[in-house]
Order: structure tokens, then sequence, then C-alpha cells
């Protein structure tokens, strides 16, 4: 059985693959410069609120993204991990105040201050993700190159984004291919050799995947060469559309929220929501 694409579009009658990629795209900036920006843990459980049902709207299930989720959530637990290790204190120091709740060893306590502040991380993390696997999940890439030159990007880097984008799940078809056709001929990848075994087998699939890309490569660029393209400035988007009703709201939406976002992490001065106070 054929594996799932760890991160290629997914296509679903949904209210959010309705919206036009430059929609989407609006989105997502505004989405991720309110996440990035505020420290406010209040606004933070409100877009995670917002983050679930979009989710829910989408219609993509969390099988069809587990592999990400599940790479994201890795990332997620050593950022904690190398927070703590390397400024243990620093809630204390953002919070201006020190509640411990359990002393290990040296400078290493757990406090009441550095729990919200990794709970803060956290959550900022939570509501991007997802935002952003959605993004890529529920925008067609032609159409997400068309969005790109839809707010003033070069086509060009708009097509190059759009052809990594369809190549991901290729490489991952290709990957699975050569992996089978090699465990045919007797290479053995599973978990019961030894780890150096198993690297060492692993070029045997590495160098014919990189060979195969390179060849893939040299196709397309002939292609696009051969169809004059980047000879104009500008071009015209089959997947281009005009924005609709539902459009608006979406952008407004996410102005809204990005406008409350910084009303409120500035309000007195401060990124950062203290309940410690």
């Amino acid at each position: 059985m054929a594996k799932a694409a760890i991160l290629n579009y997914i296509k679903r009658p949904s209210p959010v693959h309705a919206l036009t990629g430059t929609t989407k795209l609006i989105f997502f900036l505004s989405w991720s410069i309110s996440s990035m920006v505020t420290f406010d843990t209040r606004i933070l459980f409100v877009m995670l609120g917002i983050c679930i049902v979009i989710f829910k709207l989408s219609q993509i299930r969390l099988r069809d993204i587990s592999v990400v989720l599940a790479l994201a959530a890795v990332f997620l637990v050593l950022n904690n991990l190398f927070v703590y290790l390397f400024a243990p204190e620093y809630g204390v120091e953002i919070y201006e105040s020190r509640t411990v709740l359990l002393s290990i060893a040296g400078p290493y306590t757990i406090t009441a201050q550095q729990l919200f502040y990794h709970l803060n991380i956290t959550m900022k993390v939570i509501c991007v993700v997802p935002v952003a696997l959605l993004f890529i999940a529920c925008t067609d890439p032609s159409e997400f190159a068309a969005s790109l030159a839809g707010i003033g990007v070069s086509y060009r880097a708009g097509y190059a984004v759009s052809l990594a984008l369809r190549y991901i799940p290729d490489v991952q078809r290709e990957y699975i291919n050569i992996s089978q056709a090699q465990q045919a001929r007797g290479i053995d990848l599973s978990g019961k050799d030894k780890f150096f075994t198993r690297l060492k087998n692993s070029v045997a699939i590495l160098l014919p995947l990189v060979m195969s890309s390179i060849n893939r490569i040299e196709t397309v660029s002939n292609a696009m060469e051969l169809r004059g393209f980047g000879k104009e400035k500008k071009r015209t988007w089959y997947m281009r559309r005009k924005l609709t009703g539902n459009d608006w709201i979406a952008i407004g939406l996410a102005v809204v929220v990005l406008v409350v976002d910084l009303t409120v992490t500035f309000w007195d001065g401060s990124r950062y929501y203290n309940p410690f106070l």
C-alpha cells in the first residue's frame, strides 16, 4: 500500500479550499505575525480556538498530516528542553517574580513563571503550525504561485515555490519505489540490522534518488526554457481567481485578529501578559 504524501495538496470540498490562494496567503501571513508577536496567553488561546474551527472546516484529517505534526512535536519538545537548559530562570526575569515549585540541582529549579513562559512558547507553535500545514494542504501549487504574484512577488519566485511543493510528493513516491526495489534485491533497510549497516544500505536508495532528481530537474528546466519562461516581466495565471464574499470575510477576520492582537499585546507597553502581578 502506498503511503500518503508527507506534505501535499489534498483536494476536499471545503469552504477553506474554496478560498482563493491570495486570501489564504494573506490570512497565513497575518496569522503568523499575530502568533509571533504576542506572548499574551489570552490572545493565544483565542487564536487556538479559531484554529480548531478552521481545521474542522477544512475537512483535513489529522492522519493526512500526521508525519509533519509528529516532526513539529519533536521540534517543540526539543525547543522547550533547550530553552530550559540554557535559561532556566528566563521566565522569572520576564515576569519579575519567583515562585519555586520544585528544586532540582544548582540553578535548575522549576518555577511557576518558567512553566508559564514555556506554556506561551508552546501555544505560539501550536497556533502557527496547523495553519501553515492547512495552507499547504488546502492550496493548489499553481494557485499558490498565482497568489504570490497577486501580492507583488515575482512570478519566477512564485513558480519556483510551486515546483518545490509539487516536487515533495514526487520525491517521496520515488523514494518508496527505489526502497522497495532495493529490498527486493536483498538489501535490508529494516530496524533489524545495526545502525551503521542500515546507514550504509541507505546509500543504495539515496544515490539513485539524487540522480533521478537531477534528471527530473534538467527535464523541467529544459521544458521551461523551450517555452520561453522568464522572457517577459509579467504573465497571466490560469489558476488565478477573483475574490468572493467569503474571501473578503476571511481577509477581514485576519485583519481583525492582527489588530486586536497588536492592540492587546502592546496596550501596557509589554509583549508579555503577566498574571503574577
